[in-house]
């Protein structure tokens, strides 16, 4: 109950928050103030309570999804709450993902599927609903407080850069480069093989390095920019250049002169505390910095073990809270908060950052053109914008090269930090 109250009052409404189950007290008190129970006091500020705040493990819940004013809700209050459903326990739901930790069948790559949310199964997923539930609440308290100082606070913006690959074709191994001039040549890709020969003969520049660019456009921009460098060993699905290799250890380290640097864990890392934990010294060691924060590759992360080994490792911030195939709020908000441990009950200081969008996901999984990309932008944009939210997005650095399937996606980065600062 703290932790939501916290949340939706502290974090979305900048109103401090306080609580007593002294009836005098609550009397005694001149200012804001409300009671969450079953029945009212009397005429007071009341929203009835469900149970699930008072509940210990996870449950099935029946939930039913109704309409207020357009928006919709679930855990219905009845006709005595200021509001007609408990909006503390709804948010509770959404923001602890709690239907992950239901029975679910997971992807391919062992993930949860936005199909099975609530938000996608009711059609709000684009829309930030707790942030947008909290502000139908505080109108309620304008019109019951009216007197009271309300602050607001400001719209943000933050790009976050994913490097997978920080090279197309320079600093790979000789195995690798030799094993793949093959592939290319008897799968008939002659414009690769050439590419690939073009680029490391330093006929060429990397198509993959972009890094420039992006510091380029964040100074002009102004922009708050976080990259996520996956130092992992190879594997089928971790094939970013070494970490042994000098080149690319000095890429890491020129990045950290100009932005914030995160780790990227890679994709076996998701339940496995000892891989997480050799990728993050790995990191630390070249960046000669502690790493706080982090986003899952492939955004493979499993409730609540990936964030308990995070927590473990003094990660402070994940980046991971998104879909891969779908745009959009996956815990329903666009407000930084903290992890709730449904196996533990305990609020976490692990603090989760959403992100609203991925380059990948508008062109591939939705088959996007860049323009029409750039109108789904302004959309979500505009969702967080009338919240005064945190709008983050998540690019990589292969998708400004406007080389192979990114051709016509170099510009699409720039009009976003256009879209994002407008």
């Amino acid at each position: 109950m703290r932790y939501v109250f916290k949340h939706i009052f502290t974090r979305v409404l900048q109103i401090p928050v306080d609580f007593t189950t002294k009836i005098e007290e609550f009397i005694a008190f001149n200012g804001l103030k409300m009671t969450y129970s079953k029945a009212p006091l009397g005429n007071e500020f009341f929203i009835r309570n469900n149970d699930l705040l008072f509940e210990q493990g996870v449950n099935d819940l029946d939930i039913n999804i109704f309409h207020w004013e357009e928006i919709p809700c679930f855990f219905n209050a009845g006709s005595k709450s200021v509001i007609p459903f408990d909006i503390f326990a709804a948010s509770f739901y959404l923001l602890s993902r709690y239907e992950e930790y239901l029975p679910h069948v997971r992807d391919v790559h062992e993930r949860f599927t936005a199909e099975q949310s609530l938000a996608f199964k009711y059609r709000f997923l684009e829309k930030p609903l707790v942030d947008v539930w909290a502000y139908k609440l505080l109108e309620k308290l304008k019109e019951k407080f009216p007197d009271y100082t309300y602050k607001t606070r400001t719209y943000q913006y933050v790009s976050t850069i994913d490097i997978d690959n920080a090279f197309a074709y320079k600093h790979k191994s000789l195995v690798r480069t030799f094993g793949a001039f093959i592939k290319d040549f008897f799968s008939f890709k002659l414009r690769n093989f050439w590419d690939r020969f073009a680029v490391i003969a330093n006929i060429k520049k990397d198509p993959y390095n972009t890094f420039e660019l992006i510091l380029r456009l964040k100074k002009q921009y102004k922009i708050n920019t976080t990259f996520f460098f996956l130092v992992a060993d190879y594997t089928t699905f971790d094939t970013n250049v070494s970490p042994a290799k000098n080149k690319f250890k000095l890429l890491i380290k020129s990045m950290v002169d100009y932005a914030d640097v995160g780790l990227h864990p890679s994709y076996f890392s998701m339940q496995n505390e000892t891989i997480l934990k050799k990728e993050k010294e790995r990191l630390e060691a070249i960046t000669n910095m502690p790493m706080v924060k982090s986003r899952q590759h492939y955004l493979r992360f499993s409730l609540p073990e990936t964030y308990q080994n995070l927590i473990d490792l003094e990660i402070k911030e994940d980046y991971s809270m998104g879909y891969a195939s779908h745009v959009g709020f996956r815990a329903s908000t666009c407000t930084p908060f903290y992890f709730y441990d449904l196996d533990f009950e305990i609020q976490t200081p692990l603090k989760i950052i959403p992100f609203a969008l991925m380059d990948t996901t508008l062109n591939d999984y939705m088959g996007l053109t860049p323009r029409q990309s750039l109108g789904k932008i302004r959309e979500l944009k505009n969702e967080v914008e009338a919240v005064n939210g945190m709008f983050v997005t998540l690019f990589h650095n292969e998708s400004l090269s406007n080389y192979l399937r990114w051709k016509g996606w170099s510009k699409v980065y720039e009009s976003m930090l256009k879209i994002a600062n407008d």
